[in-house]
């Protein structure tokens, strides 16, 4: 109780009321498609911790764009999803190290923790002359990932880079990048996105810390509660689909392209995620709200086959 009445204090520092976070931990419950029973239980994962599992946070070919993404995630904020949630035992944007001190702290926590960590990789790994496109402290990304995904508890991949490949897989590949999965021959649970939205991250997390297990995947090993549904089934303009009402509804095929996106390349209706629901910067807009077509970022290989972006259909 009294941990749990300091993290309030810290919000309430923070600016952030006990009904706010609230009713973010019921955003959150009903995204990961739990019941509102769980809200509860949700926020005491938050605000008094069970365990903290030790997180090795590994970073291959890719932008940092996917950590810059949870750096900004908000309820929680990124120093409590450090220090008060997770355990960050190694992440090259966050810590201190560098150089060889680096390297050490890496090899030391996956000794310590080894079978017990989550491994959380961003970005894609070469594997074409023995990996040699890609390399850190004179390791290769293909024989760090051999070493450490081996030696954890359970891989998440997040970003379209890490999952399968990203704009680094993309025609003609000479480095032979891969998704992590793909490259290592192993099951990972693939956040995707290019970033993927902060919520669907810290919804997996809050899933293995709350039922003790990751969430169920779809066909392409990503979380079913964040990747179950088309964009455009849940889109807000779906309901002006079709040209022939876009026509009866905006007088012209022209006036009515201005309101649904298909015709302009919208990826929608191809692309699973969850952005028409959770939204992106504190649920504020997301990119067919802002009159961007979807270029859909959380396919695999969407590099090639959703290029180019804005082609009428």
């Amino acid at each position: 109780m009294k941990e749990e009445k300091g993290f309030y204090e810290r919000l309430a520092e923070k600016g952030v009321s006990r009904r706010d976070f609230m009713k973010y931990c019921g955003f959150l419950t009903a995204t990961m498609g739990l019941s509102s029973s769980f809200v509860p239980k949700v926020a005491e994962v938050f605000a008094a911790p069970k365990q903290r599992p030790p997180v090795v946070w590994l970073h291959f070919g890719e932008c940092t764009g996917c950590s810059e993404a949870t750096l900004r995630s908000m309820y929680p904020w990124i120093d409590q999803l450090v220090l008060e949630i997770l355990s960050i035992e190694y992440h090259e944007t966050i810590m201190a190290a560098a150089g060889h001190q680096a390297e050490d702290v890496l090899r030391s926590a996956v000794k310590k923790h080894e079978g017990n960590f989550i491994c959380v990789v961003e970005g894609a790994i070469a594997t074409k002359y023995d990996g040699a496109y890609g390399k850190i402290g004179g390791r290769t990304f293909l024989e760090i990932g051999k070493d450490v995904c081996s030696k954890a508890a359970a891989v998440v991949c997040i970003g379209n880079c890490a999952c399968f490949g990203g704009i680094q897989a993309a025609a003609p590949n000479p480095g032979g990048y891969k998704g992590v999965g793909d490259a290592l021959g192993i099951q990972t649970v693939n956040v995707s996105g290019c970033p993927p939205n902060p919520i669907n991250f810290v919804g997996t997390v809050v899933n293995y810390l709350l039922l003790g297990k990751l969430p169920e995947l779809d066909w392409a090993n990503r979380p079913l509660f964040a990747y179950g549904k088309t964009i455009h089934d849940q889109c807000p303009r779906r309901s002006h689909y079709e040209m022939d009402e876009f026509v009866e509804e905006f007088g012209s095929e022209e006036a009515a392209m201005g309101y649904c996106l298909y015709k302009m390349g919208c990826k929608g209706p191809s692309t699973y995620n969850n952005c028409p629901i959770v939204k992106f910067n504190g649920g504020t807009s997301w990119p067919i709200q802002a009159g961007h077509p979807c270029i859909g970022c959380s396919e695999p290989g969407f590099w090639d086959e959703m290029t180019p972006f804005f082609e009428s259909q």
